[in-house]
């Protein structure tokens, strides 16, 4: 596909892709297969992203002429090496046969409207007539041949050679006929003629004079010359040229019987109106070399328009319109030298021969329609059309000649090895690759460095970045917080214009921008005075601002709860609690000092940090407590041991456990033996039983043995129930208790998991 600067896409359906400024050349694209396991290995040309319409449109070296049957239905080209004919079916798109000769071919025409009949202009002097069943019949001319043009009224056959003459050969009497004999007359001497065209309006020969630079128009009914055509010699040779011959190598009548086209072998195109001896329009080809072919474009254009020119050298195929001859429609740049080439009537579709072994075909949808037999080629276009063009050589890389020989590779400049493009020349990635590495061999330190850059340099964008700086001396959070309702406004209004329509954008003005408060000179104390500083630990602040102030734990306040036990310790601190004894003071004192501790510190603000002070505290105040209990006798620690004897053992007793009636032990052996025996049967199993007792369990020395003795019990008081280890439920009718222990506990446990506030309360007897 080649985008022409008109936008005006060429797409190559058949054969190599066309050069230009944005396609591949074909050794770039050129791939190798082999056919099968130990067989010989061929060279397949394939195209990345072509189309082969036309299956095997191809000659085994060139090919010299390409035509198609009137009828539509089929294509004859001639090449060689063989000499021969090939026939396609474009109805199955694929070779229909070929036929072989003894010369090359110069020119053909059909006479029929398929391929069945066809006379061959070949190059040893011969011309044979073939038919449906193959080759009919051969003769030959004087000269050497370099035309053929077929007069269809009166079935002569009008043969142009080398000189003077053109011969005549009449297909229905089936012999030669007096030959048409050109005079040279003053405009010099005619080395040959080139070209014959019949006009198919009004049947008046033209022949492209060799040498002298004319044209001549002969009337085929009285076979005599009725004008002359000489061309602007001073404007198509060019400047400070020796004396060159001028010839006519292209020939081309249009249909409407007025206009000419004639090619020049200096390379330009011209258009003359019949009725007038100067051109009406000129095209230089750009190259200088003989012009190929000339036809004019009709029908089926949908947007180029009628009047459309084509002319080709062997360099480049150029389509522009008769009334603007400066401009291209379209520009076609072959990768082989062109031989011939012909356009598919009332169609887009071109077919050339070449110098290649493929012969190519160019559809351009600008200029027509696809033929019928090719429709689908317009939903291919279509598609492709989506597509981006490659413009990058992949697998090679182009370097200067500087360096190649930073490279070390000057050397290889002649060898297949590069391939020379404009300044510089093509070289194969991996080759380039190499020598980069033996030339640098820190190349892959270098690049490295580079990736690690680049891959920080996008982590970078994504990290959280710094707020901006308002750029004020005081209220700092006030500024922040304007300029971020700012861009949120921004980007409110953003999407409000994105959603609008063009017109309502057009009828509704854009409002002005309105002062903020820090752009506004009335507020500018605000943020520049410390008298006007917002106090943000103030009462007012945290009730405008109820969510900034629960957001930051450093200005929460206190619970109810927490002002309830500050309120409790004040009060135990100013002495309120006189009941309680030395040793109760003392202990408020010390877990006030560890509260105050506590409160000194916040795991919640230094996450993963130890408070070694509230430790101290904790340890001391754990010491000062077990110094305490011992003091006043709160626990006994005894260990646990089985009762054996007792006159609770007597089967009869319906207070004894189920042990006790299961150790048959008599009363007598458990008085002697006392704890004694009980220590001896401590590793026998035994069963453990809470009975409760009047008495304390700190005071019968946690044997049970004092229980036995009821005179030595406390009284036991009314509305109390002892269960042992000093717990007891119930309350003595006027007993006198102190606040801490009416109120409960007021301060935090150390060391263990909070529970509920409520302890149990004991009376002292």
């Amino acid at each position: 596909m080649v985008p022409d600067a008109n936008s005006v896409r060429v797409y190559t359906v058949n054969g190599a892709a066309a050069g230009s400024s944005s396609s591949l050349p074909d050794w770039l694209t050129r791939k190798r297969a082999a056919v099968g396991k130990g067989k010989k290995r061929v060279v397949k040309e394939h195209l990345e992203g072509s189309i082969e319409l036309i299956q095997g449109f191809e000659f085994p070296e060139a090919s010299n002429r390409v035509k198609t049957t009137r009828d539509g239905h089929h294509v004859i080209a001639t090449g060689t090496y063989k000499p021969q004919m090939r026939v396609w079916d474009l109805d199955q798109l694929s070779l229909k046969f070929e036929r072989h000769s003894d010369a090359e071919n110069v020119d053909f025409v059909i006479l029929s409207d398929d391929w069945t009949k066809s006379i061959h202009l070949q190059n040893d002097r011969t011309i044979e007539l073939h038919t449906q069943g193959g080759f009919h019949y051969r003769t030959r001319i004087p000269r050497f041949g370099r035309s053929l043009a077929y007069h269809f009224p009166s079935c002569d056959t009008y043969i142009s050679a080398t000189g003077n003459e053109v011969y005549r050969l009449n297909l229905d009497q089936g012999r030669f006929m007096n030959p048409l004999l050109l005079e040279d007359g003053i405009d010099g001497e005619i080395l040959g003629v080139n070209v014959v065209d019949i006009n198919p309006a009004h049947h008046l020969l033209a022949f492209g004079i060799d040498g002298n630079g004319t044209t001549q128009f002969w009337d085929p009914r009285s076979r005599s010359c009725v004008g002359t055509l000489r061309l602007p010699r001073e404007r198509l040779m060019p400047v400070g040229a020796q004396v060159e011959n001028l010839s006519v190598t292209a020939i081309s009548s249009r249909a409407d019987g007025l206009s000419y086209a004639v090619g020049t072998s200096t390379g330009h195109t011209l258009l003359y109106d019949i009725r007038a001896a100067k051109p009406f329009a000129m095209k230089d080809q750009g190259y200088g070399v003989p012009v190929k072919n000339v036809s004019w474009i009709e029908g089926g254009s949908r947007m180029a328009g009628d009047g459309m020119v084509m002319s080709a050298d062997k360099k480049v195929i150029k389509i522009w319109d008769r009334n603007a001859p400066a401009s291209n429609f379209a520009s076609v740049t072959p990768a082989t030298d062109l031989n011939d080439v012909h356009h598919v009537p009332g169609s887009g579709l071109l077919m050339s021969a070449n110098e290649g072994i493929q012969m190519c075909t160019y559809y351009i949808p600008q200029l027509g329609p696809a033929p019928r037999w090719a429709s689908f080629l317009e939903n291919i276009t279509e598609e492709m059309e989506d597509q981006t063009t490659r413009s990058v050589y992949e697998d090679y890389k182009f370097v200067e000649r500087s360096e190649l020989k930073t490279l070390g590779l000057d050397h290889l400049v002649g060898t297949p090895a590069l391939k020379p493009y404009m300044h510089g020349y093509f070289l194969s990635l991996k080759l380039y690759d190499t020598a980069r590495i033996i030339a640098n061999p820190f190349a892959y330190d270098e690049h490295r460095e580079k990736m690690i850059r680049e891959k920080m340099e996008k982590e970078a964008e994504t990290r959280i970045r710094a707020k901006k700086d308002p750029g004020v001396k005081v209220n700092k959070a006030l500024a922040e917080k304007v300029l971020r309702d700012e861009e949120k406004a921004k980007l409110r209004a953003e999407k409000k214009k994105n959603r609008k329509t063009d017109a309502e954008s057009m009828d509704v003005d854009a409002e002005p921008s309105r002062p903020t408060i820090l752009s506004d000179p009335r507020f500018a104390k605000v943020f520049e005075d410390p008298a006007f500083t917002i106090d943000e630990n103030s009462r007012e602040f945290a009730l405008l601002n109820p969510s900034s102030v629960a957001q930051n734990p450093a200005r929460r306040g206190k619970t109810a709860v927490e002002e309830e036990e500050e309120e409790s310790e004040r009060a135990s601190s100013d002495g309120l609690g006189g009941s309680e004894s030395e040793s109760e003071a003392s202990d408020v004192s010390s877990d006030s000092s560890a509260e105050g501790e506590l409160t000194k510190f916040d795991p919640r603000t230094k996450p993963g940090q130890r408070n070694f002070r509230a430790e101290e505290a904790y340890q001391r105040e754990k010491a000062e407590n077990r110094k305490g209990w011992t003091s006043k006798k709160k626990v006994s620690m005894v260990p646990i041991r089985p009762q054996t004897g007792g006159p609770s053992q007597n089967l009869g007793d319906k207070n004894a456990t189920f042990g006790q009636r299961r150790t048959p032990v008599s009363s007598n052996t458990a008085r002697k033996s006392g704890v004694r025996q009980g220590h001896a049967e401590a590793d026998a199993p035994m069963e453990i039983s809470w009975v409760p007792s009047s008495g304390s369990g700190g005071r019968d020395g946690g044997d049970g043995q004092d229980r036995e003795r009821p005179g030595k019990d406390k009284v036991r008081r009314k509305g109390v129930e002892s269960f042992g280890a000093g717990l007891e439920r119930g309350v003595e009718e006027k007993a006198d208790m102190g606040d801490s222990e009416r109120q409960g506990r007021m301060h935090r446990r150390k060391g263990v998991r909070s529970g509920s506030k409520n302890v149990f309360r004991r009376i002292d007897g």
